[in-house]
């Protein structure tokens, strides 16, 4: 590898960084031009990706275009403990069914970011599932009990008794091992992963390997406003989403999220990153513009512009001119009248007759652009018929 300057190796240590362990060893290594295995894992509990998990997948690109070696984790044999980090319960244990199922699309999504063919893969059961009994009782014997119960996530657990699952305890230092298997010099992950990263900086010396050097991102905020992306909290944006369905939401955030998403979320050069930020305190950009640009350059990302274009028309075209999408999902319903509730729900509109209810004492229900109020009504049923929920749901009736 050859040297790289001083200001490429600022950019990549700053933009989205929460912490650097031992920056100085890190920069050091980059200045050198010494080829890093740098780790970062991912469990397969779910099967979507979303924006959230593509702000660590860009950082790695970064690296990869400076012609580091990128090692993905997949953990297919941690999933089935899953990470305690945050959590005030113990996680559901996945069956390798579900985890299989979950990996399915996992590769083509993260080659929507990383060249897979200059990427690493490795499952972690190829290696976990290996160790015995002993060699496991061996590994623990180097941390404490004291170590884990010190996680706020299990003092907090402490505090309202709920119980603290001895298996639990074993989760980060599968993942520690995880670093001691692939040699790893660097460990990139979100903020939340600090403890578990660290543990395989701990470990490694047992191993006669040299401490990993870590990396932590910004945790990117939900579509809520409040908490971190996340599929369980249902605030997330999924990288292989449509690109209205993309758009739309990127539009929704709240203002205040701008700025974030813009140096997370985009490849847009830091300086003009820092120009939107100004733009909007100084109430220069109006933030509808700004969360235009920022949705078109999120769909561009994952769709390519032509895509994004069309998606901001379709946008414009919804929320602007106030007119129907070009095209909606359709349902034949045999039914000539039925009731409101009954027909959210078979429509798929709403998941339950309460749902429904509620949409629509929340004025978020629409019948061919009327507003329903009424939610004991009976629908009479004609071809044509265009139904609304929320701001970005359609169905017609064929």
């Amino acid at each position: 590898m050859t040297k790289i300057d001083s200001k490429k190796i600022e950019e990549i240590l700053t933009r989205g960084i929460e912490e650097i362990i031992e920056k100085e060893s890190l920069v050091r290594k980059l200045k050198s031009g010494k080829k890093l295995r740098i780790k970062h894992g991912i469990d397969p509990t779910v099967s979507d990706l979303h924006l959230g998990n593509a702000v660590i997948l860009w950082k790695l690109k970064k690296f990869q275009n400076l012609g580091h070696e990128i090692i993905l984790i997949i953990g297919d044999f941690t999933a089935r403990i899953g990470d305690p980090s945050g959590k005030l319960t113990a996680r559901k244990m996945l069956t390798e069914n579900e985890i299989k199922n979950n990996m399915k699309t996992y590769k083509k999504q993260m080659g929507k970011i990383l060249n897979l063919n200059k990427t690493k893969i490795v499952y972690n059961s190829r290696h976990l599932s290996k160790l015995s009994f002993a060699e496991i009782y061996r590994i623990s014997h180097f941390f404490t009990a004291n170590q884990m119960l010190e996680r706020d996530m299990f003092q907090e657990r402490k505090e309202r008794q709920k119980p603290i699952w001895f298996h639990e305890f074993f989760y980060p230092i599968f993942q520690a091992y995880d670093s001691v298997a692939i040699k790893a010099d660097l460990e990139i992950g979100g903020n939340d992963q600090l403890f578990n990263m660290m543990m395989g900086r701990q470990l490694q010396p047992r191993f006669n390997q040299p401490p990993q050097d870590i990396m932590t991102m910004e945790l990117l905020i939900g579509t809520d406003g409040g908490r971190k992306m996340s599929k369980s909290f249902g605030n997330y944006i999924g990288i292989q989403e449509g690109p209205n369905e993309q758009y739309g939401k990127i539009m929704s955030i709240k203002d205040g999220l701008i700025p974030q998403y813009f140096k997370l979320c985009t490849t847009l050069p830091s300086i003009e990153v820092k120009k939107i930020e100004k733009g909007l305190v100084n109430k220069k950009i109006n933030p509808r513009d700004a969360k235009a640009k920022l949705a078109y350059e999120i769909v561009s990302l994952y769709h390519g512009q032509k895509s994004a274009a069309e998606a901001e028309k379709e946008f414009n075209k919804i929320f602007k001119k106030k007119e129907l999408p070009s095209k909606m999902p359709t349902i034949s319903i045999a039914q000539k009248n039925i009731g409101i509730l009954d027909l959210l729900v078979k429509t798929k509109l709403a998941s339950s007759k309460s749902e429904a209810q509620r949409l629509i004492l929340q004025k978020g229900v629409k019948i061919n652009g009327e507003i329903q109020t009424d939610w004991k009504k009976t629908v009479n049923i004609k071809k044509g018929t265009v139904l609304q929920a929320g701001k970005r749901r359609f169905m017609k009736i064929i």
